[in-house]
């Protein structure tokens, strides 16, 4: 007999197929911080703004010139949705005013965390966002089921120890695929 319990992936990361056709996702490589049967989560972690820490803390303290370390810290476009708000995932164990645990990993959205990553005070591995992406009850199993998107366990170290603009290869490498060589086509039985 068939189970029919749903099968959840949060902390995982979504690897866009290489046909993916929403410019919001190709390309990327997303971590899930939440997904259960109303939706799901996550934050895009290989797509750099252009943004750094030192300009977000320009427009948070206007009056107070950023440490020059922040001018180095990527700040990242995390997804489609409130591009104005900020998270910040890191390994757990320092809570902030808005601390969300996530088991070996934490997201923080309070401004608190900013503030002691530029004064040297906050964890020493971040990855910093602007925006968030969101599925709505079955979007993302719709979207799974579609082919869009591979899945495999999220790895801390792909999150903060590999460099942006390989951490897609670095998560399809999981899986051990080549992102080059797949195709659009699905198969479905």
């Amino acid at each position: 007999m068939k189970s029919t319990a749903a099968s959840y992936l949060k902390h995982h990361f979504l690897i866009a197929m290489p046909h993916m056709a929403d410019s919001n996702f190709a390309q990327t490589v997303t971590y899930l911080v939440e997904h259960n049967e109303q939706g799901a989560m996550g934050l895009i972690i290989n797509r750099p703004s252009g943004l750094s820490l030192a300009d977000v803390l320009e427009q948070l303290r206007p009056d107070e010139l950023p440490p020059v370390r922040c001018q180095g810290v990527t700040i990242y476009t995390g997804g489609p949705v409130q591009t104005d708000r900020g998270f910040v995932l890191h390994p757990a164990g320092r809570s902030y005013q808005a601390t969300l645990e996530l088991g070996e990993l934490s997201l923080s959205t309070s401004q608190d965390v900013l503030f002691a990553i530029a004064d040297g005070s906050g964890p020493a591995q971040h990855l910093i966002t602007l925006g968030y992406a969101g599925w709505e009850a079955g979007q993302l199993e719709a979207e799974l089921a579609d082919n869009a998107w591979l899945t495999c366990p999220a790895d801390p170290a792909v999150l903060f120890e590999v460099p942006a603009e390989q951490r897609l290869s670095a998560a399809a490498e999981r899986l051990g695929v080549n992102l080059s060589l797949l195709t659009a086509q699905a198969g479905h039985a």
